[in-house]
């Protein structure tokens, strides 16, 4: 059957595919396993933190009206009763005209509204101290609310834990959290010209590199990448290899075979794949147009580019929220902020289609500039000397020098 190749889908309809895409299942790790991993769980605290009312400071904890009028001239005298032992209830209170010597962290006693600086005392001996300066009520201390009021919701499901999340939700007293499972991506190198890249490539081959970039691109996105190995261009064996990796894995990129050609398979395939429903062929961006998209049995699979290049934009822009989506994270979230930069250079483009310029970042004079590293998509030198994209829309015929562009920094 005749297919219309290169339909090209607006981007805006792509996102919308992929917020569709069903998510990985859900388990049960520790908590000091889950550093990076995706909340499958809301977080709601159960306490007040810190629980009491406790010092910031070294030095004592007094009633704040006892310092009122304290000055290096005219002190105020304090009767010491005392110190707040660490990790325990004070065993006194403070009372009119007395203070009790705490460390920082220590429990306020009962009575006590405020903690004065030892630097701000003297003592006159163990029983007494001299005030020099006065305090309100509040200083120095933190409420045993300040940080969390019990019932506040914390955490919810989409969120990648941070050190910070792993210490609030430890805060509460759990120490295992349920998390999405990590996507398992399998990859599948296509072409008869593309070798081993531990081997010798005879002339007019070509070593596998895809399957290094997009490994290293899952991993750092939060996926766990799996080899399937350099397919052919042979239709049976490319077949059966795409049908293991999916009964395997949760999303299948194949790199190769996306653009016209008599052989290339990649788009027969993915339609002779059981319940295959192709959503994507073509994209109106460059580099990347020949980028397939397809479901199969609730399962995902895109068709990349084989141009290096092509297909490491394709995967930062396309791919990336795809896999992290299906990973459980909140779509989009934290997705492609950019980095304003000025234009270095003219960058010409072509109407109808989204350009993504690699750009390097440098600093002079206290600001940032965008340097285009112009080149085919072939070649890895131009990604390996890129920290980001530029994008040039698609109603645009290119922009000027010294204007001020968003750079989208390569982000894991």
């Amino acid at each position: 059957m005749t297919k219309e190749f290169f339909s090209v889908t607006p981007v805006e309809k792509v996102f919308e595919y992929i917020a569709g895409f069903p998510q990985t299942s859900i388990e049960t790790i520790d908590l000091l396993d889950a550093a990076g991993r995706i909340l499958a769980e809301e977080i709601v605290s159960n306490i007040d933190l810190p629980g009491f009312e406790r010092s910031t400071m070294d030095g004592y904890a007094l009633r704040a009206s006892d310092t009122f009028g304290a000055s290096e001239g005219n002190p105020a005298f304090l009767e010491v009763q005392g110190s707040v032992p660490m990790g325990k209830k004070p065993d006194a209170a403070v009372s009119a005209g007395t203070a009790m010597r705490i460390a920082t962290g220590g429990m306020l006693p009962d009575g006590a509204d405020a903690v004065m600086m030892i630097e701000h005392t003297s003592e006159i001996d163990d029983t007494a101290i001299e005030v020099y300066k006065r305090v309100a009520p509040g200083t120095h201390i933190i409420r045993k609310d300040e940080d969390i009021r019990i019932n506040t919701p914390l955490l919810g499901p989409g969120r990648r834990l941070r050190p910070q999340e792993a210490g609030i939700i430890a805060a509460m007293g759990k120490t295992d959290i349920k998390v999405y499972k990590k996507p398992l991506v399998g990859i599948i190198s296509t072409g008869d010209e593309v070798v081993e890249a531990d081997s010798v490539p005879e002339t007019g081959c070509i070593r596998d590199i895809n399957t290094y970039t997009l490994s290293a691109a899952i991993h750092l996105c939060g996926g766990l990448p799996r080899s399937y190995g350099i397919a052919g261009d042979q239709f049976d064996p490319l077949l059966t290899i795409a049908e293991k990796a999916l009964a395997e894995c949760d999303l299948l990129i194949l790199s190769g075979g996306s653009s016209v050609g008599t052989r290339d398979l990649t788009i027969e395939v993915i339609e002779a794949l059981q319940h295959s429903k192709i959503l994507v062929h073509g994209l109106p961006v460059k580099p990347g147009k020949p980028t397939i998209i397809a479901q199969t049995g609730g399962k995902t699979v895109w068709g990349l580019p084989g141009h290096v290049a092509s297909a490491m934009v394709i995967f930062e822009i396309f791919v990336k929220p795809c896999v992290r989506h299906i990973g459980g994270t909140t779509m989009f979230s934290n997705n492609h902020y950019s980095i304003p930069a000025v234009l270095s250079r003219n960058l010409s483009s072509a109407q109808g289609r989204i350009d993504y310029v690699r750009v390097r970042i440098v600093e002079k004079n206290g600001l940032y500039y965008a340097e285009p590293i112009l080149g085919p998509s072939g070649l890895i030198r131009t990604m390996l000397d890129a920290d980001g994209l530029v994008k040039i829309d698609m109603n645009s015929e290119g922009l000027v020098k010294d204007t001020v562009v968003q750079v989208m920094p390569f982000q894991y």
